[in-house]
């Protein structure tokens, strides 16, 4: 590459700083064996920001994330800062990161390895080869809506409102997002709402489908309610491929697949923005496992969906597939030898800590450049 990539990593809170150690493993591996350098900063977020500067997202993180080329976040929150007021919780962070760098596109996907097939919620048949991809609207929707917040009604009793709010545009730039992932894979789109009782589920089933007949009448579009969409989830998932969803439906949804694939511990994201006219995108990668406070320092944390968070870094902000390949075979192969960590423990294999699985999935990359 003619320059070093700048990369901005926040290991957060909880195991966050743990998985993320692991991952500068790869990276400096990649450094000496694959001739690839990245500028690193590493700044704060989360509760450890707080502890800090008092705010879960400083303004020095935020304008950093502006300089670089993409983001690799760790995991905020945990029990020390639950007493916090809303406003100050450690969660604000990824929000105002989210808002800020106009991060509207969340990816998540749901790929069951076959080494892990036993592992799922489900029967083995039905998830072995599962492979979905859930685009999840992240700066609109109900978690960001006004009016919010708790407020004394008339008789004195306590009221909690959060606004559903998205507007044409927002809706059809996720939809776009979708409908060209679905290109690239088997061409399908399931766009998810609550058309049935929700206003804005209805302007959603009509802008995705005004999007789809005007510029991707060549995928196919299936509209369905979020509520059978968990049901089918859970019953035939692998009817699905690409599944677009509102902030919460989304949100709510993907961790529903995160249960078909074995554990929360495999399963890294994306988060992207709009593509600027210098060519540049905001981007943002991050397990969904969260800082999972409850082994927070007891190194058994499962670092695989922080490391392959950053193999979809590779492959989307920067277009190294090989790179971005290496990784994904060397963790299964890694997992086809026995290793599990407690989170994907099975019968007869060999439970391993968050530092061994990190020195064995090097080992597998050396193996594989060799």
């Amino acid at each position: 590459m003619p320059a070093n990539k700048k990369l901005l990593v926040l290991p957060g809170d909880g195991i966050g700083p743990e998985v993320m150690g692991e991952v500068r493993r790869i990276i400096d591996w990649m450094a000496h064996r694959r001739a690839v350098s990245f500028d690193i900063e590493e700044g704060l977020v989360g509760g450890a920001a707080i502890d800090a500067t008092g705010s879960p997202c400083p303004d020095a993180t935020l304008d950093a994330a502006r300089r670089v080329d993409a983001v690799l976040f760790g995991s905020v929150g945990g029990p020390k800062w639950d007493s916090l007021p809303f406003e100050q919780r450690p969660e604000l962070g990824i929000l105002r990161l989210r808002k800020e760098l106009g991060l509207f596109a969340n990816l998540r996907p749901a790929i069951v390895m076959e080494a892990l097939a036993d592992a799922s919620a489900l029967r083995a048949e039905l998830v072995k080869g599962l492979d979905i991809m859930i685009v999840r609207e992240s700066t609109g929707g109900i978690y960001f809506g006004e009016p919010r917040g708790i407020h004394m009604d008339a008789q004195g009793k306590r009221v909690g409102i959060d606004t559903e709010v998205y507007s044409e545009d927002e809706i059809a730039r996720v939809a776009r997002v979708a409908f060209d992932l679905a290109r690239g894979r088997r061409n399908k789109v399931t766009s998810v709402e609550k058309a049935n009782v929700m206003q804005s589920g209805r302007l959603w089933r009509a802008v995705v489908g005004e999007v789809h007949k005007a510029e991707y009448a060549d995928v196919e579009l299936e509209n369905m309610y979020a509520d059978n969409c968990a049901m089918q989830l859970a019953s035939r998932p692998k009817q699905f491929d690409v599944i677009l969803g509102s902030n919460l439906f989304g949100d709510v949804l993907s961790d529903l697949a995160a249960a078909l694939t074995g554990s929360l511990g495999m399963l890294p994201s994306a988060t992207l923005g709009a593509v600027q006219p210098s060519g540049k995108r905001h981007a943002l990668y991050e397990p969904i496992h969260g800082s999972a406070p409850d082994i927070a320092g007891k190194g058994v944390a499962n670092p695989c969906a922080q490391m392959l968070s950053l193999a979809m870094l590779l492959r989307i902000s920067f277009g190294m597939e090989e790179d971005a390949k290496l990784i994904e075979t060397a963790i299964e192969r890694v997992l086809n030898s026995g290793f599990r960590t407690a989170d994907i423990m099975q019968p007869g294999r060999a439970r391993v800590g968050t530092s061994v699985m990190g020195e064995a999935i090097v080992r597998e990359l050396e193996k594989l450049a060799a």
